[in-house]
């Protein structure tokens, strides 16, 4: 049938496609912050100890790992359409289970299915992305990840207040997942006929790809940046309050909000890098993120002066922003054709496993030394990235 589609369906094609890729990555954000928010009532519903939230989060993040390192074959073998769809009926059912069948063994059960489409979408998303759209949209793409983290505690704290508690906010977001379903299985078409042609218009032109392969040092030296990269942003929004409160002495609420203004500037710096991509390669914009992070890191370790860690929150977030996705979309210029769906996979399970080894381990160390570690120890991943991007622009 596609053929006989009009041909300037073409025109409306990429935007349509596009507008539902950012809708995508508004509800996959929408999971990742609320259970922290539904918790306290959650654990109080099933009678549960406090520590028990880390062997959900744990299941959650091994199986995005595991589907992420996977996605590459499976892009090859099914295309990214059908698995962006199974991947959105997978989380939406499972947090469907999660609200109706409130028992911990079965909230156990569904994190796989959770972690699995989580990490399926993220990844066949980005290399969606970067072989089809320009650096603009690859930021801006992250930021609606940002929209979606920002919503998905309101959502909660609304449910909470209401009579049907924490089963209704996690109701709320399975069908917001479910009905995304939906729009990916009416869109299958626009899928299968944007990757089948190369457009020669706008933002629809397939970029040409590097030579480096996907068992190249340059390959792995990609996974080891992405372990570092989110490992590092998740210990500074982890961390970062502690330190505020314990080590600076603010007040909780304050701290607080300098916190969210620290996701906030991560959010509004890929809005910003989206609107100055035309100008600077995605090389110059990482590399400048990263020595954003490093004055942003020494700013927050400088101690006697109140407002310096402040402004290095808000630096350390501006330096993040461009770091993820412009990486993400240059992808393509250096690995194969073949390679880039598999090197991208595994790029996102790794920032799926240094998001979660990497804050701990830093917690480790600030527990047997002191929370005034945490800018130094930034500054010095920073540094670390410096060098391993420096060796694989050189490499590519």
């Amino acid at each position: 049938m596609l053929p006989l589609m009009p041909a300037r369906w073409d025109r409306f094609s990429s935007p349509i496609l596009l507008a539902i890729i950012y809708l995508a990555f508004i509800s996959l954000g929408l999971p990742d912050s609320v259970l922290g928010v539904a918790w306290p009532a959650l654990r109080e519903t099933l009678k549960l100890p406090l520590e028990a939230v880390g062997a959900l989060t744990v299941l959650v993040t091994l199986a995005s790992a595991v589907s992420s390192f996977l996605s590459g074959s499976l892009i090859s073998r099914f295309s990214t359409g059908p698995i962006v769809l199974i991947s959105c009926l997978l989380t939406g059912s499972a947090l469907l289970t999660w609200a109706s069948v409130p028992v911990f063994a079965i909230l156990l059960l569904a994190a796989l299915p959770l972690g699995l489409g989580a990490g399926c979408v993220d990844s066949s998303l980005n290399a969606f992305v970067a072989r089809h759209y320009s650096a603009r949209h690859m930021n801006w793409l992250h930021a609606f990840w940002g929209v979606g983290a920002t919503l998905g505690p309101v959502l909660m704290t609304s449910a909470l207040t209401s009579a049907g508690g924490w089963q209704s906010g996690y109701r709320k977001i399975a069908g917001i997942q479910l009905g995304l379903a939906v729009a990916f299985a009416a869109t299958l078409p626009l899928w299968k006929r944007h990757e089948a042609s190369v457009h020669t218009h706008g933002e629809g032109v397939e970029k040409p790809y590097g030579k480096a392969t996907a068992h190249s040092p340059a390959a792995w030296i990609s996974v080891a940046i992405y372990t570092l990269y989110t490992g590092a942003e998740g210990a500074t929004g982890l961390w970062a309050n502690s330190v505020l409160v314990d080590a600076r002495g603010l007040r909780p609420e304050t701290a607080g909000l300098w916190v969210a203004a620290y996701f906030g500037s991560i959010m509004s710096g890929r809005i910003l890098v989206g609107l100055v991509s035309e100008r600077w390669s995605n090389r110059q914009l990482a590399t400048g993120g990263l020595i954003i992070c490093l004055l942003g890191a020494f700013l927050f370790w400088v101690p006697g002066v109140s407002w310096l860690p402040l402004a290095g929150l808000i630096l350390l977030g501006l330096g993040c922003a461009p770091v993820y996705p412009c990486l993400m979309h240059e992808t393509p210029r250096r690995f194969s054709k073949e390679a880039t769906p598999v090197v991208i996979g595994r790029q996102v399970g790794a920032a799926y496993v240094g998001a979660a080894l990497i804050p701990a381990m830093i917690g480790w160390l600030a527990a047997h030394s002191s929370l005034q570690i945490l800018g130094p120890v930034i500054g010095a991943f920073a540094g670390i990235l410096l060098i391993l991007l420096h060796r694989l622009n050189r490499l590519t």
